[in-house]
């Protein structure tokens, strides 16, 4: 395998986190791009091997900058950061920042089903940064993961599951798609070790299929007390977020539809975690932790 020098944004997030640290184990040339570069997480990846890059993704010289010679770009935006029209403005310039640095292969994190005309906003706002790579006539694949496992264990979860409940905006028998960031991680080096195989294509993945019910019944054997699920009415979503509420709502009416058996088969140098396998894997302590 010819390692690569890849540019990622997003590097001190979850999930652009994810990806930088595959891709070092990988022995790949990672450099990450962060608005903070002296931050923890950035002085933790330039620990693992990477080379921090200050930039913004609203400012195209700065990505142009940490773009140039560089054989692949990992881009995603955070819409709940910047706001849905800001993380679309933000996408464009940094696709546009990649053609202009001659950037061999440029892969966009997306979410699944969101060129399905599904109606919410954070997907709709990705998608129109899809299309606008489309038409840009350079090289590259859309990256598009389901719900991720480790929203369960967000500062916006952690509090009910400390106290026995897993709490979520769907009904209890209702299946839903989910993805480990490990997994995601796995995923994008994958797509840029394939290069030309996968340049023009859009992927929809998942690592798991299960209901609230079997999630809780899970989460019980694992943290070895009692887990009981409980449906938030879409209502109280609704009051937090209308554009949550319109997600969860597409959840129970339609919800992603990811061939995971097929997506195993095709990329089985992915390790895919089951739920149970991300659970396991997970460091529980942090529910004995007093809240912040």
């Amino acid at each position: 395998m010819t390692k690569k020098d890849i540019l990622v944004t997003g590097a001190t997030g979850q999930q652009g986190g994810a990806v930088a640290r595959v891709l070092l184990s990988k022995g790949h040339r990672v450099k990450a791009l962060t608005r903070s570069p002296d931050g923890k997480a950035a002085r933790q990846l330039a620990a693992d091997g990477a080379e921090i890059v200050a930039g913004d993704l609203s400012d195209a010289a700065s990505i142009v900058k940490a773009a140039r010679g560089v054989d692949t770009m990992f881009l995603m935006g955070n819409s709940y950061e910047a706001g849905l029209e800001e993380e679309t403005r933000q996408g464009i310039i940094a696709a546009d920042a990649a053609k202009a640095a001659g950037v061999g292969h440029l892969i966009y994190s997306s979410v699944a089903d969101a060129d399905r005309n599904t109606g919410i906003p954070h997907f709709d706002s990705k998608y129109r940064v899809e299309q606008h790579i489309e038409r840009l006539g350079i090289p590259y694949t859309i990256s598009a993961p389901v719900a991720f496992m480790e929203n369960f264990v967000a500062p916006w979860s952690i509090g009910a599951l400390s106290q026995g409940t897993h709490a979520f905006p769907v009904p209890t028998k209702r299946l839903l798609q989910l993805v480990a960031l490990a997994d995601i991680g796995a995923f994008v080096a994958a797509l840029a070790e394939r290069r030309e195989k996968v340049f023009g294509k859009r992927f929809d993945f998942a690592g798991d299929e299960l209901s609230g019910e079997e999630q809780a019944r899970i989460l019980s054997e694992v943290i070895g007390r009692p887990i009981a699920y409980q449906e938030i009415p879409i209502a109280a979503a609704r009051q937090q977020s209308e554009d949550a509420a319109l997600m969860f709502e597409w959840f129970d009416r339609e919800g992603y539809d990811v061939d995971i058996a097929a997506l195993r088969r095709d990329f089985p140098d992915v390790r895919w975690h089951s739920f149970a396998d991300w659970a396991k894997a997970f460091d529980w302590s942090v529910l004995a932790q007093p809240a912040v």
